[in-house]
C-alpha cells in the first residue's frame, strides 16, 4: 500500500473512543495487507459509520447486518484479545 494511502487510512481509523482507535489501527496493520478487494471494501465501509454504531458492533456485541460485514467486524474484535 503506498504511504499515502495507508496515511490517509490511518487518520480514518482515529475516532472518538481510545479503545476503538485501537482495535481498528490494529487490524489495518496485522490484516489489511493479506486483505483480498471485498475485505478491504469492507474495511472502508466500517470507517464510515459512526463511533456509537462502531462501539456498539467492536465493544458492545452487537453485529451489523450483512454476512462479510459481521465477519469483519468478529475478527477485529478477536484481534483485541
Amino acid at each position: 500500500m503506498p504511504d499515502s494511502a495507508e496515511a490517509r487510512l490511518r487518520w480514518r481509523c482515529r475516532r472518538g473512543m481510545k479503545e476503538l482507535d485501537l482495535l481498528l489501527a490494529r487490524w489495518l496493520e496485522q490484516r489489511w495487507p493479506q486483505a483480498d478487494d471485498a475485505r478491504r471494501s469492507d474495511f472502508e465501509w466500517l470507517l464510515e459509520q459512526t463511533d456509537p454504531d462502531l462501539a456498539d458492533w467492536l465493544i458492545g456485541g452487537a453485529r451489523p447486518e450483512g454476512g462479510s460485514r459481521a465477519a469483519l467486524v468478529d475478527d477485529i474484535v478477536r484481534r483485541q484479545a
